[in-house]
């Protein structure tokens, strides 16, 4: 951490990150991570396709006497539906799910209809209640920390597990890669998978309990790291998500939504207007900065796209005004929200404080240096 503005030379995540470092050449410490990440979890080329030949054929054989053999999330976002084309025509039998939380944008519906009809895709969706999970928005919007988005990225998690364990479907494809997604500011979002926190928030801010809200228990968590395999298939191929896009908008009549995540109204508003205006956070840099580092986009391309707004003004003004009367706020509301003192997931009782505390974090970085190695020892094997 620095108390000086500082910008990394390789990429343009800076000193926003409070937990951001940087080596004397003035490379920071997401750069090392994506490069770490890079050569522990990527496989491309020929030893990508060896390796992801192998695993769809298991996928196959594992799933032999079932209706499918693997599950995917879907949301009508460019790394979702990307992995829906992929999954089909590699010759799996996919089931789509969808976690609908009120805030589907209309292009991101009718990307996943138009889509997932065209590849003949089943789908399975589940709509949250809406009465809970709005005040369950609320309540992390007063919290006062960065993480109001984990609400819906816990839920999903939830929903694709419930399904599987239904199912007995061992494998669960994921969107996520490294090349595109490891310049994340663990201050900027955490908390993804902790059910204390959520829960906590929700007692201390909430309307109501939470009943029905799909969620994973601490003990759940752990049992479904052995029992589910998560596969981030995009890691196994030369990925490209510009060409990807070409793809989908060609093969599937798939439309671009406008950023990162911005399927979602809400999200698009929140990391386009709330995480910038109350906390400083420009999500961009970290989408960007992973773009840089895996050579879709030059950091001078990067840097010129900083200089626009998030997203249209015109739009931001359009959504706050949805947003607010949605979420039932009044104006004042929302603005004492904005001008709130800021907090994070260290202020509320969770499980992350538990395991990272002193008492709990010695074993925990020894657990993370054995996965890491075995991660390693893993990649080496299969390449």
């Amino acid at each position: 951490m620095t108390s000086t503005y500082q910008i990394c030379t390789r990429c343009i995540m800076d000193t926003t990150d409070p937990e951001i470092f940087f080596n004397e050449q003035g490379v920071c410490n997401h750069c090392y991570d994506h490069d770490r990440l890079t050569k522990q979890k990527v496989m491309s080329g020929k030893a990508g396709e060896i390796y992801l030949k192998k695993l769809i054929e298991q996928m196959k054989y594992d799933g032999r006497n079932k209706s499918y053999d693997c599950i995917i999330g879907v949301s009508g976002g460019v790394d979702s539906t990307y992995v829906a084309y992929l999954v089909k025509h590699m010759g799996l039998r996919p089931l789509a799910v969808h976690m609908d939380n009120g805030w589907n944008s209309e292009l991101a519906v009718k990307n996943i209809e138009e889509t997932l009809k065209r590849l003949g895709i089943d789908l399975y969706t589940q709509v949250l209640d809406w009465e809970e999970f709005k005040g369950l928005q609320v309540a992390f919007l007063k919290a006062s920390t960065p993480d109001s988005e984990i609400p819906s990225d816990h839920a999903i998690w939830a929903v694709l597990g419930n399904m599987a364990d239904k199912l007995k479907i061992r494998y669960i494809i994921s969107g996520f890669n490294v090349r595109t997604e490891t310049h994340l500011p663990r201050t900027w979002s955490q908390g993804h998978f902790d059910w204390k926190y959520i829960r906590t928030v929700n007692q201390l801010f909430g309307r109501s309990k939470l009943k029905t809200f799909p969620y994973i228990g601490f003990f759940t968590y752990y049992r479904r790291l052995l029992t589910h395999k998560r596969i981030d298939i995009l890691n196994y191929i030369d990925y490209n998500k510009s060409e990807a896009m070409k793809i989908l908008e060609n093969e599937l009549g798939w439309r671009y939504y406008g950023g990162k995540h911005y399927e979602s109204i809400y999200t698009r508003f929140y990391q386009g207007y709330i995480l910038p205006e109350k906390f400083g956070y420009d999500k961009r840099r970290c989408h960007l900065s992973s773009l840089i580092c895996s050579g879709e986009i030059t950091r001078e391309q990067a840097l010129k796209e900083l200089e626009k707004p998030t997203y249209s003004p015109i739009m931001q003004e359009e959504d706050r005004e949805y947003v607010v009367k949605k979420l039932e706020l009044s104006d004042e509301e929302f603005e004492s929200i904005l001008r709130a003192p800021k907090k994070t997931i260290w202020n509320y009782p969770s499980y992350t404080r538990t395991v990272e505390g002193p008492l709990f974090n010695h074993v925990y970085k020894i657990a993370r240096t054995l996965y890491r190695n075995r991660q390693k020892q893993k990649h080496r094997v299969n390449a």
